[in-house]
């Protein structure tokens, strides 16, 4: 069995399956898009009888841990940032898609909008930049001007 740090130890306290059989069904939820009867089954055939409804309590207690935990793996955030543009329907109804993504292929921000316009994009900028800063530094200065992409 794998060791555990104690806020981890805590984390699973009370639960009547070890934290590697509910951290499994999590992933396997998250991952492959499974419904939680579809969780349900393949654990059953492992000879784990949980029911739906406590791999969806699963869930909801531990995918906040699960983003947590993979934080630390990300890059931070670089210092080129890129707009990608896209029309797409979003709930029956065709909308812009606008995202930022650094020189890694990071996503940093999306903004969704009716109208592909400068408001637009510079919504994007604007949420982006507070939440992460000047993306651009020396020399690089004439790519800062990429809400002219998302007009």
């Amino acid at each position: 069995m794998n060791q555990h740090s104690p806020a981890e130890s805590a984390s699973f306290a009370g639960y009547r399956f070890p934290p590697e059989v509910i951290l499994l069904a999590v992933r396997w939820y998250l991952r492959y898009g499974l419904s939680y009867r579809d969780v349900e089954e393949p654990l059953a055939e492992r000879g784990i009888d949980v029911d739906h409804v406590t791999v969806y309590r699963w869930v909801q207690r531990f995918t906040p841990l699960l983003i947590d935990a993979a934080r630390p793996c990300r890059h931070a955030v670089g210092d080129r940032w890129f707009v990608d543009e896209t029309y797409l329907k979003v709930a029956g109804v065709w909308r812009y898609v606008c995202r930022a993504v650094d020189q890694y292929g990071q996503v940093i921000d999306v903004y969704v909008s009716k109208r592909r316009n400068t408001t637009a994009a510079r919504h994007l900028f604007e949420t982006a930049l507070t939440g992460h800063g000047r993306p651009c530094r020396g020399h690089h200065r004439s790519s800062c001007t990429l809400a002219a992409r998302c007009r």
